[in-house]
């Protein structure tokens, strides 16, 4: 089983308020992509599509805030780009896309060329629910986009903290998916090393049953502040997933017939977990999983925005993320979606 994305998958985070800011990210996400294995050349276009998407922030909104981090998907590499506001939103995106046309009178080449550099490109925009742009750029393109699955996240640390106390990790082949969030009890390193146990283990024993990697990461986590944990796993052959949880871990499925909202336990893991149980639920085509942390508030629906329930997972997190996360605990969102051919 191929382990796209774990621990490694945390942002880091740009406040974009002035024109200056940009180069530091121009320079972060540069560095991402030479670690990540991109060429001088790929590395130009994320140099490019930052600079565009941060000036598109400035230009239409005033301020907002970008996301980078490495991604991995067998032996590719690659970066993912997230700009997020809260402007005014685009009232005719498919004309604002076009090259040469631009709200602000100013030539509008910034959307087209993003899309046309980024191997994955995603954008959500309304009047009034302003605007954010998911891009990935990949060294071998062909072999990441051929994974079954696609997982977005979001996962950063409270205001003040240098490390997430969360932490996520998903494991899949072309019928299965397992995938793990947690989130440590406080903030900080002693958090993020009790996450990470969990996460660690999920990584090593990829095929492991919701049940089995709760009690598995309960003995892993005995010497550590505990965590909240919830585990899913999907099996698309047998249309079933199996989840399991403990704590407050909120997981939600989504298909355009309804949504359903998993239950989880009372308890910690690693410390206080005396009940278990593992629910089996019907998984269809066209199914998105969501779980997150407590960071991120409970009150959110997707119809409150067109057209995000079908958009790329890194998408759905980072729109939730910019709207309803609490701002007073690290946050953790995960969405994990079968891909689909456009």
């Amino acid at each position: 089983m191929e382990t796209l994305l774990s621990t490694g998958g945390r942002q880091q985070s740009f406040a974009i308020d002035e024109a200056s800011q940009i180069a530091s990210v121009r320079r972060s996400g540069s560095e991402i992509a030479r670690k990540q294995g991109l060429d001088e050349t790929l590395t130009g276009k994320v140099a490019i599509a930052i600079t565009e998407a941060a000036t598109n922030i400035l230009k239409h909104a005033g301020h907002g805030e970008m996301l980078l981090r490495p991604l991995a998907c067998g032996d590719a590499g690659g970066i993912e780009i997230i700009a997020m506001d809260k402007g005014a939103g685009i009232v005719n995106l498919g004309l604002n896309m076009q090259d040469g046309v631009s709200s602000s009178g100013t030539y509008g080449v910034g959307l087209g060329a993003m899309r046309r550099m980024a191997d994955e490109f995603d954008i959500f925009t309304a009047p009034g629910l302003g605007t954010v742009v998911y891009m990935a750029l990949w060294n071998r393109a062909q072999d990441a986009l051929a994974s079954t699955w696609q997982a977005g996240s979001v996962c950063l640390p409270i205001e003040g903290e240098d490390v997430c106390g969360d932490a996520w990790a998903v494991a899949s082949d072309a019928t299965t998916a397992t995938v793990m969030v947690a989130d440590g009890l406080g903030h900080g390193f002693l958090a993020a090393q009790a996450s990470e146990a969990a996460t660690v283990y999920l990584s090593s024993y990829p095929d492991a049953m919701p049940e089995t990697a709760l009690w598995e990461s309960h003995a892993a986590l005995r010497s550590t502040r505990g965590a909240a944990i919830a585990v899913a796993r999907i099996d698309t052959l047998a249309e079933e997933m199996r989840f399991c949880g403990i704590g407050n871990i909120a997981a939600s499925t989504h298909h355009y017939s309804g949504r359903r909202q998993l239950v989880s336990h009372n308890g910690i893991v690693g410390s206080n977990m005396r009940k278990v149980q593992e629910f089996a639920f019907e998984w269809l085509p066209g199914t998105s999983l969501i779980m997150h942390s407590d960071g991120l508030g409970t009150r959110w629906q997707l119809d409150q925005y067109p057209g995000l329930a079908l958009a790329h997972p890194g998408l759905v997190a980072a729109v939730l993320y910019r709207d309803f996360a609490r701002g007073r605990d690290d946050v953790t969102v995960l969405v994990l979606r079968e891909r689909t051919l456009h």
